[in-house]
């Protein structure tokens, strides 16, 4: 069932919502950002679900119609906007789904709830056609924006809404999640969770996914032959890395995860604490060869590939500067 219960994580949101729901302050316009994975739609189905229970509490009854509608996607008083391309959300996707739509009042709910999944992808034409609807929507309108990336909306809507920011799940809740729900082996719960960082979508994907122990397998190769890479090493390694593309964004972070163990060698040098613990002879000899500094160096080149690689600037020439940053530092 989706309502709050079910939700692991992201306490001060739900107290925020019900608080708002109990002084009957609920805002029009409401923007939930976090990184892909960190549960921005299971808190937003909750959300609405809520929101949309005949009974009017603080949590769903999951037994009305209106509930019973939302568990299988059928309340008629809640949009999930939906658009053809992957990469944009355009002007007539929203002037037809939301500015064409909202005049007509809800069929059965107190409110007609539109939910942008993916907002960041709304082009500028698209974010001034939202903003006139926002500016002076009817009362029972309600917006949620989620994006993964701020930065991408107008000024103009974020002054409108509530911001809402996901914040990183407890490491014993996401290892307690792995353990007791996935049952992962201890080895393998605590490699997801370091991972994930706290999100808890990407450690779940990881678990299940063959693909993320193929990515696991490539980092591990180029990072151990990091410092004999030629120029055509590192053009074949880009090619490689292509194949990975969607995913991009994971293969750099587990590459974070073998310099987080290098640090980590560095500073307590008790193997212990390592997330490749497979692989210490060669983390070891890595440790002795690169700075604190060169480590800074190269955390910094893969934070600035992803966020290149998230504004859509060439994908070849992200990875060979964030590569030759690394081989450089070595």
């Amino acid at each position: 069932m989706m309502d709050f219960s079910e939700i692991i994580g992201h306490e001060d949101i739900i107290r925020h919502f019900k608080s708002s729901i109990e002084m009957g302050k609920i805002s029009q316009g409401y923007i939930i950002n976090g990184e892909r994975g960190s549960g921005k739609k299971t808190l937003t189905r909750a959300i609405i679900k809520t929101l949309q229970c005949e009974e009017g509490g603080t949590e769903p009854c999951n037994g009305c119609k209106s509930c019973l509608q939302c568990e299988t996607g059928n309340q008629p008083d809640i949009n999930w906007i939906t658009h053809d391309k992957p990469n944009v959300i355009s002007v007539e996707e929203v002037r037809d789904q939301i500015n064409k739509d909202i005049d007509i009042k809800p069929y059965s709910s107190r409110y007609k709830i539109y939910v942008v999944d993916d907002a960041q992808l709304l082009n500028v034409q698209a974010q001034n056609a939202l903003l006139k609807t926002i500016e002076e929507p009817p009362e029972y309108a309600i917006f949620f924006l989620l994006t993964n990336n701020i930065s991408k909306l107008l000024p103009t809507i974020i002054s409108r809404c509530i911001t809402l920011s996901i914040k990183p799940v407890r490491e014993r809740d996401v290892l307690d999640y792995l353990v007791n729900e996935l049952k992962l082996d201890n080895e393998k719960a605590n490699f997801c969770m370091e991972f994930a960082q706290g999100n808890l979508g990407k450690a779940i994907r990881l678990a299940k996914s063959e693909e993320y122990g193929e990515i696991k397998h490539d980092v591990v190769i180029l990072m151990r032959k990091m410092e004999s890479l030629s120029v055509d090493d590192i053009i074949y390694t880009i090619k490689n890395m292509n194949h990975y593309k969607l995913k991009i964004s994971d293969y750099i972070d587990m590459m974070m995860m073998w310099y987080r163990d290098i640090l980590m060698l560095k500073v307590t040098n008790n193997p212990g604490k390592l997330m490749f613990k497979e692989y210490y002879s060669d983390i070891k000899k890595q440790s002795v060869h690169i700075s604190y500094e060169g480590i800074e160096n190269v955390t910094k080149a893969m934070d600035k590939a992803k966020q290149r690689l998230e504004a859509n600037v060439n994908f070849d020439i992200v990875l060979e500067l964030m590569l030759l940053t690394m081989k450089e530092n070595r």
